[in-house]
């Protein structure tokens, strides 16, 4: 309730007595009872306009998705750049060969945890064979 607690309302509470008096109280009391009464009734009409005008999918929206509070651009652009490392890493067939890598001794210790990946060129040319040449394209 708008960050007060309970010893806070204690005291506004005794402060609203002496300020007001105990004859004038009471009337205040009713007419604040009324702005909040006006005020709840503003809030569900405006719930309700809202929820026929938009239809059924207000309420299928996943609000905590939209909370502006889990919004880290960095975990987005790590995402984002992990996804395209991936696309561009697949391997083209399951039978891709496998590179072979030879470690010096006692680099066992430095080697990357990840394992080394082949980026297929093309198909292999056979010795004394022309690369092909599309006139279109140059």
């Amino acid at each position: 309730m708008l960050g007060i607690n309970g010893l806070e309302l204690v005291v506004l509470a005794i402060i609203a007595v002496v300020v007001l008096g105990p004859e004038r109280l009471p009337e205040y009391a009713a007419q604040l009872a009324r702005l909040v009464k006006g005020l709840r009734r503003m809030a569900t009409g405006a719930r309700e306009q809202l929820r026929e005008e938009v239809g059924p999918e207000l309420d299928e929206v996943d609000w905590r998705k939209l909370d502006p509070r889990q919004y880290d651009p960095r975990r987005i652009i790590k995402e984002a750049l992990l996804d395209d490392i991936e696309d561009v890493f697949k391997p083209v067939s399951e039978g891709a060969p496998k590179p072979v890598a030879a470690a010096a001794p006692g680099a066992a210790a430095l080697a990357s945890p990840r394992p080394a990946v082949t980026v297929p060129i093309g198909p292999r040319l056979e010795a004394g064979q022309a690369a092909p040449y599309d006139l279109e394209a140059t």
